[in-house]
């Protein structure tokens, strides 16, 4: 919008997806990481009353600083791969200083509500995940009913607790961390569309919750790396390789990960979506009563991408994956690296 203090960004909400309370979680976040990250991040703005999120009615308003940059993807569908190999570098430098401005940020996880990406069900402790699931269900009741008539325990049986069997051993390297959870290039700007843009702003933190700089760089690949919109393209090459070796080159000049932390990257990615697929299953049913899009969230979704990477092309992204993982030196497995 065109206001007489120049152009601002409006976002309106609806108040069961976000009320003030969610929305300041995130502005938290925001105003602690933009002093620390070299501009990338544009401030939320405040009224004459020092508020940064109001209500009126069945909405919920904040208003931001517009981004730097060009909004070279702005006409790109989520899930669409980079422009090319020099995006995903300067993406992957960006993430990494995200996570290091973000280091210090110690607020707890956020509340109950729609279309947040959280970390709960694979995250390991004393509980199974098919106890933690239970937990999350507790809370989400169309959600349970849902997935209880699509025998969900089956689910895990079958297929996701074999992959989180390749996840546990490394979980306990992972430090939390509050992270953007929605990393993919049109929520990015960016110097210009050439090979060698950087990045110059980073919007959008209404998945940020508290997980892990693992998880967060898994989200990234997930949603950068695989070109999803054509797995029903008979024969398509869904992955990326030099864009997935670009993001991890640039993350890697300004946070290497350890051996530890390479290793749980292999084991997050076939689950990393799960619990905002869930999520987007819960909303389709709660918020818009669409069982359509829910059919779409929770089968085509949180679990055919799962199911992906059991099949050929998964695995030979994981295997070229676990190969870079063991190119770097093993560290001591009685310490978890530092952020």
């Amino acid at each position: 919008m065109e206001t007489p203090r120049g152009r601002v960004f409006v976002k309106r909400h609806y108040r069961s997806v976000r009320d003030v309370a969610g929305l300041l979680e995130e502005h938290r976040l925001i105003a602690h990481l933009e002093p620390r990250c070299g501009g990338l991040v544009a401030p939320v703005l405040v009224d004459a009353d020092g508020e940064t999120a109001l209500s009126s009615g069945e909405w919920t308003y904040e208003v931001h600083a517009l981004a730097r940059g060009v909004d070279v993807y702005e006409q790109a569908l989520s899930w669409t791969p980079f422009l090319s190999s020099g995006h995903a570098l300067a993406a992957g430098r960006a993430l990494a200083q995200l996570h290091q401005a973000a280091q210090g940020y110690a607020a707890p996880a956020r509340k109950l509500q729609p279309l947040v990406t959280s970390f709960t069900i694979f995250a390991g402790d004393h509980r199974t995940p098919l106890q933690r699931m239970e937990d999350y269900l507790e809370n989400r009741p169309l959600l349970r009913q849902y997935v209880e008539e699509r025998d969900w325990r089956a689910s895990f049986d079958e297929l996701l607790m074999p992959l989180y069997g390749k996840l546990e051993p490394w979980l306990k390297y992972l430090t939390p961390l509050w992270t953007h959870n929605d990393f993919h290039a049109s929520n990015l700007t960016w110097s210009g569309a050439q090979e060698d843009a950087e990045v110059r702003g980073v919007i959008d933190f209404g998945l940020a919750d508290r997980t892990n700089a693992v998880h967060d760089l898994a989200t990234a690949i997930e949603r950068n790396v695989i070109e999803w919109l054509r797995m029903d393209e008979a024969g398509a090459d869904l992955s990326h390789m030099d864009h997935l070796d670009a993001l991890l080159a640039g993350y890697e000049e300004l946070r290497p990960l350890s051996y530890e932390e390479a290793h749980a990257l292999v084991g997050m990615l076939p689950l990393v979506h799960c619990e905002f697929a869930l999520s987007e299953t819960d909303y389709f049913l709660s918020i818009l009563h669409s069982n359509e899009k829910a059919f779409l969230a929770y089968e085509g979704y949180f679990l055919a991408h799962a199911r992906w990477f059991v099949g050929s092309q998964g695995r030979r992204l994981l295997d070229h994956l676990r190969r870079w993982a063991e190119g770097r030196a093993r560290k001591s497995t009685a310490s978890v690296s530092a952020l």
